[in-house]
């Protein structure tokens, strides 16, 4: 038996794990508990956090580690082959888990249930799983938990993927994992169809979200303590242009949208990703100039230098449209930085479009580059195409490529030195507790210590906000960092003052 379809609501099945999950509580004397795994991007990230939301207005608690849960999530993704491996590695994991104790149960969501291939391994390699559900079909949820709550007999997984996504509430409950930062989702999906990419398939068509509920989310953010707003999406950019087409004219653009959240009082830093080129109109380009709650920063992915390639991976632009865009937005925004995602072996790449992704690097010279070994993904059209260049030639173009890219970085990054740099602190280093973490409004991660120890020694202090603070530094504070060294992917510094 793999899906009991029943026809009810998302408040009955609210209700019933609600429900369960108190009798759960007054019989074990402890609350039911559930752990995420997230892989993937900050779409996977948002949707996590809204699954956390969701889960605790159940009832359920959030558990320490995987092995204390008594419900475990894996949120997926498919877009690189090493986070299918990482996944699949968790999930076998937790064959002798999943059998010791009734209760416990196993979901799947994101990117990999929905496609054909990914559903049939899950089912046939791990039958002990419990649930499977669409990418951001949070909304189900509740039912998938509700419907694999009887396990007693023989074993079968519900398979909510064949259903449409649950959609009753514009905005569900969201639990952030970080208190001074926002992830909020202004669109689903993608119908760009880039050749080699995997998200069309798994996430579907573009769907723009109602701009009221956006806006309110963000306020809602900002009232609750976050200096900083991430809008995502597959393709900001074309935020309304599926509501448009139906006829709804008066449908705002993503740049009217960006206009409208910046504009937030005690909103520090608005970001926003991910951008296609193809997309990036005048119109946000000047909103972009005009707002300094904007991040100077922009995250363009390139893919490649070569104008033949870009049309066999089918991006909709040339090499010389993209060259315009960056000259556009420096003029709009002189400070601003770019950051960019560049595919090296793409099928069919010659060494002639290798030099032109090498050539435009040097015309650009991105601040930061993330860089890929094309990996095919099952289902989409590059996946079937011949590769002509043999991995060693791959390998070697790739390291030039990264050799170039990190130059670059290196060269941006020492703009900054001697400088006093604003920061947003997002905690201490994960390597050394005495040093603290944080990112400058454009995207540029600092590390920063403070010399005088007794600056964190204060009872309390005061933001320029007049908002107490009982040290001095901590997640979310505001500070004012002196750059003393440039690094490949980061600053170091000195804590100077609070801002």
């Amino acid at each position: 038996m793999e899906n009991k379809k029943e026809n009810k609501n998302i408040d009955f099945y609210i209700e019933e794990i609600r429900t369960a999950a108190e009798e759960f509580h007054i019989n074990e004397t402890r609350p039911l508990s559930y752990f995420i795994r997230t892989f993937g991007c900050q779409q996977n990230d948002n949707d996590s956090e809204i699954s956390a939301g969701l889960l605790e207005h159940l009832g359920l608690e959030a558990a320490s580690q995987i092995e204390e849960a008594d419900i475990v999530i894996f949120n997926t993704c498919s877009v690189r082959e090493n986070a299918d491996r990482r996944f699949y590695g968790h999930l076998g994991n937790l064959k002798t888990w999943r059998s010791e104790e009734k209760q416990r149960r196993i979901g799947v969501m994101g990117c990999m249930p929905g496609q054909g291939t990914h559903n049939k391994h899950l089912k046939d390699t791990f039958p002990y799983i419990d649930f499977l559900l669409n990418a951001g079909d949070m909304g189900n949820l509740p039912r998938a938990l509700y419907e694999s709550r009887d396990q007693s007999g023989k074993h079968f997984i519900v398979d909510l993927t064949d259903q449409p996504k649950e959609m009753t509430y514009p905005s569900l409950p969201v639990k952030r994992e970080s208190r001074h930062r926002a992830l909020i989702s202004i669109m689903s999906g993608c119908n760009n169809f880039c050749t080699y990419c995997i998200v069309p398939y798994a996430r579907g068509r573009e769907s723009s979200r109602d701009p009221q509920v956006i806006i309110a989310e963000a306020q809602a953010a900002v009232d609750n303590g976050a200096k900083e707003i991430m809008l995502i999406g597959q393709n900001v950019n074309s935020y309304g242009n599926d509501k448009r087409r139906k006829g709804e004219s008066g449908f705002p653009s993503f740049a009217q949208l960006l206009k409208e959240i910046a504009q937030i009082p005690d909103l520090s830093v608005l970001r926003y990703m991910t951008s296609h080129p193809k997309d990036l109109s005048d119109e946000l380009i000047e909103v972009i100039g005009q707002y300094e709650t904007i991040e100077p920063h922009v995250h363009l992915p390139l893919q490649s230098g070569s104008t033949r390639l870009l049309k066999k991976m089918n991006r909709r632009y040339t090499a010389e449209h993209y060259l315009g865009l960056v000259q556009k937005l420096r003029a709009a925004r002189p400070e601003i930085t770019i950051s960019t995602d560049i595919i090296v072996g793409f099928p069919g790449e010659t060494e002639e479009d290798f030099e032109a992704t090498l050539g435009l690097m040097e015309a650009v010279k991105f601040d930061r580059a993330f860089t890929f070994i094309y990996s095919p993904r099952s289902g989409t059209p590059a996946a079937e195409w011949e590769q002509n260049a043999s991995d060693v030639e791959i390998q070697e173009r790739f390291e030039r490529l990264l050799d170039l890219q990190n130059t670059h970085s290196l060269e941006s990054n020492k703009t900054c030195l001697d400088k006093s740099i604003y920061v947003l602190v997002s905690g201490r280093s994960k390597t050394d507790e005495e040093v603290f973490s944080g990112r400058t409004k454009d995207d540029r991660l600092v590390n920063f210590s403070v010399p005088d120890v007794s600056q964190l020694e204060n009872e309390y202090a005061y933001t320029a906000r007049g908002e107490a603070v009982t040290t001095v530094i901590s997640e979310g504070s505001e500070v004012l960092v002196k750059v003393t060294k440039s690094k490949t992917t980061s600053l170091e510094g000195v804590f100077e003052r609070l801002l």
